[in-house]
């Protein structure tokens, strides 16, 4: 199952977000549910840094099938409308295959 936690503070300001593991829907190449995720999330990466001037850190470990997005404080409205799209995105999937994939919001 994939996990994704979106973080965010008391105000539901997102600080970033990771992507863990695989959907298990499929086997690897024919996977729906893993390539949906993986494209909304490698597409939210790429139009942060091609359209805005904001500053993040992504971790990728391709063999753990994990994804870490850090992004710098005081972001702008175009990345936040990019990141809420992502989570309209996943949270989407998730209503269609909730056994192979969660989304989850966590405080820190």
């Amino acid at each position: 199952m994939i996990k994704v936690t979106i973080y965010q503070d008391s105000e539901q300001r997102i600080s970033g977000f990771t992507m863990q593991d695989h959907a298990g829907y499929a086997e690897s190449g024919s996977d729906i549910v893993c390539a949906a995720a993986s494209a909304l999330a490698q597409n939210t990466v790429n139009s942060i840094e091609r359209f805005t001037e904001d500053t993040f850190s992504v971790d990728i470990n391709e063999e753990a099938g994990e994804l870490q997005v850090k992004l710098e404080s005081g972001y702008s409205k175009e990345t936040a409308l990019l990141l809420d799209s992502l989570i309209l995105g996943l949270q989407g999937i998730e209503e269609e295959y909730m056994e192979y994939i969660d989304v989850i919001f966590e405080e820190v």
